[in-house]
């Protein structure tokens, strides 16, 4: 796979695409997601950067806005409706025993708050709330 860096994505059904334009990338990771929500047939609608999540930041303590970066409905293979904000992490900014520096231990710290808030809005929501890292998210691309 060509190495991205960032880009505006175009779906080849647009008709699911429910958030703003342009359609921003901003890693080869978040382009095979989009081209997954976008060609797959049990993904209704999705949108990437539509929702705003306040969180405070564990090294500053001020609010801040944690932007996920995907909304997607879809129906499961027993009919069943779905809501889910998903975020898409290297594995090394995920878990502390990836890690492999400094930086994405701060990574994972900072991202640990920004996901408590996150889980906490979606479950006061109804919603579901995941982290893809590149182990699930090419093992969902390549099942179709």
């Amino acid at each position: 796979m060509a190495f991205y860096n960032s880009g505006n994505f175009e779906p080849k059904n647009p008709e699911k695409y429910v958030g703003t334009h342009p359609i921003t990338y901003r890693s080869a990771w978040e382009l095979t997601f989009m081209n997954l929500c976008d060609q797959h047939p049990y993904v209704e609608q999705w949108a990437s950067e539509s929702l705003k999540i306040q969180y405070q930041d564990p090294f500053t303590g001020k609010i801040r806005n944690y932007i996920p970066d995907f909304f997607i409905l879809y129906t499961d293979k027993n009919g069943g409706k779905h809501a889910e904000v998903i975020e898409i992490k290297p594995l090394s900014q995920s878990i502390p025993e990836a890690a492999r520096s400094q930086k994405d231990i701060d990574a994972i710290t900072l991202n640990e708050a920004k996901w408590r808030a996150a889980y906490e809005w979606c479950k006061a929501n109804g919603i579901q709330f995941r982290i893809m890292t590149e182990k699930q998210l090419y093992r969902q691309a390549g099942a179709r």
